[in-house]
């Protein structure tokens, strides 16, 4: 087992929505040396800003959290940036963590990197039998390359590099922004504006019908910590909580528990995404124990309650 405390941990993206919550937890276990490199003073797209970091944090374990991205709207947008930014990140870092010694590094992959009509539930080894679903496949295919890059670097070198792909994540401190939000804060705050504004319609996107399945950020968190921990195989893990919910479902549970009692308009003009996403997460658990704790509705209530205690302005660039 990996004892985190005496290493200089880096958190990549450990300003943003996931890794805030990886360095408290990191905090929390009493790690003391836990840095956040920003992008304002290194530049993790440059070869230069990556050892620039390197140069300034000497990291003995990295996460590398960081990444760029959004909904089905920044997606179908921004295929090219998308794509760019996801790879060359990783690829900057993993490149660097062999060149530097790094003791392990724990890439955070997606499932948007699973074939568009993966069979339910999504388990690892069907990664690479299909396309992505096009709305978001430059991202996914970025962010697979990363776990091709992990693998060879194992083989070839050595490298500790595991690869662990949370399903879709939602909790306090999400991006709310509804230009770049994923379908949670995106409903949330379509249902509290909604129901202080005394609006009686509520516009969602698609029909409904696709299933998701989500993980709450600080079980995420924990995921990821432990695997970093427990883990040092090559193979890929779903990180997940093993509940598929239809859009349909998750619109009506936020609705109520938002208080908003208006009608539920749903504009099938636009994109549904992925029809059905749902994770075996047995690897998981036989690897290193991970089980998610949070219950949707549980989690849900949490979140609402943080987004109506923090103003647009702050929540959209949290």
């Amino acid at each position: 087992m990996l004892d985190l405390r005496g290493k200089r941990v880096v958190v990549t993206g450990g300003g943003g929505f996931l890794g805030s919550f990886v360095v408290d937890r990191l905090r929390e276990r009493g790690c003391e040396n836990v840095m956040v490199p920003r992008k304002r003073e290194f530049d993790l797209t440059t070869t230069d800003g990556v050892e620039k970091m390197f140069a300034a944090f000497r990291p003995e374990v990295i996460f590398h959290l960081a990444a760029v991205v959004g909904g089905i709207g920044a997606n179908k947008d921004n295929p090219g940036s998308f794509f760019y930014q996801n790879a060359i990140m990783g690829i900057h870092l993993i490149e660097a963590a062999r060149v530097h010694g790094v003791e392990k590094i724990i890439v955070a992959g997606s499932i948007c990197s699973y074939p568009k009509f993966t069979p339910v539930p999504f388990k690892e080894e069907d990664l690479w039998n299909g396309y992505p679903e096009e709305t978001n496949a430059p991202y996914g295919v970025a962010k697979k390359s990363l776990l091709v890059m992990c693998q060879a670097y194992r083989q070839q070198y050595g490298t500790n590099a595991i690869f662990l792909m949370p399903v879709n994540l939602y909790g306090p401190r999400d991006n709310f922004d509804l230009e770049s939000s994923h379908v949670i804060p995106a409903l949330i705050r379509k249902a509290v504006e909604a129901r202080d504004r005394g609006v009686n319609e509520l516009v969602c996107w698609g029909d409904g019908s696709p299933t998701r399945e989500f993980l709450y950020v600080e079980d995420a968190a924990e995921g990821l910590i432990t695997g970093a921990e427990s883990y040092n195989g090559e193979d890929p893990v779903n990180l997940g909580s093993g509940f598929e919910v239809s859009i349909k479902d998750l619109t009506g549970i936020i609705t109520r528990l938002s208080r908003f009692h208006g009608s539920l308009i749903w504009d099938t003009s636009r994109p549904n995404g992925q029809p059905r996403r749902m994770l075996d997460t047995t690897r998981a658990a036989a690897s290193f124990g991970f089980r998610a704790k949070m219950s949707l509705e549980d989690g849900l209530a949490r979140t609402i309650a943080w987004y109506e205690k923090n103003p647009v302005s702050v929540a959209a660039h949290t």
